[in-house]
């Protein structure tokens, strides 16, 4: 039996603008926690990724993948696992919309803390 991919978006559109990412020089262990860090810790390491989007030229695209494609880990776009879960009602899996239209979206996300 054929094996699904585990996202539902094209490969060209992932990986072109990935490739242009500040994430590729940076440690992946700053936008994906460990298992069970909570609090402080894990407040810290979320806004030090959020400082490396920041400033990324391809945040936008990050955070539009990362909605659609329901990326499950980690801080994609400046977005962490929470706040895009609060995007999912808004944007259908895999619908690829246009990307400003989701960026919209992003923009608009409460920053949301994390309870320890």
């Amino acid at each position: 039996m054929p094996q699904q991919p585990l996202s539902q978006v094209p490969d060209d559109v992932v990986w072109t603008w990935q490739e242009r990412g500040l994430c590729r020089t940076a440690d992946p262990d700053v936008f994906f926690h460990p298992q069970n860090e909570r609090g402080m810790a894990r407040l810290r390491r979320d806004r030090a990724a959020k400082a490396i989007c920041a400033g990324c030229p391809v945040k936008v695209e990050c955070a539009d993948y990362a909605i659609r494609a329901r990326e499950p880990y980690g801080v994609w776009g400046g977005l962490t696992e929470e706040e895009r879960e609060a995007l999912y009602p808004k944007v259908p899996a895999a619908a690829l919309p246009k990307i400003s239209h989701t960026a919209e979206l992003a923009a608009d996300a409460p920053i949301l803390g994390h309870a320890g």
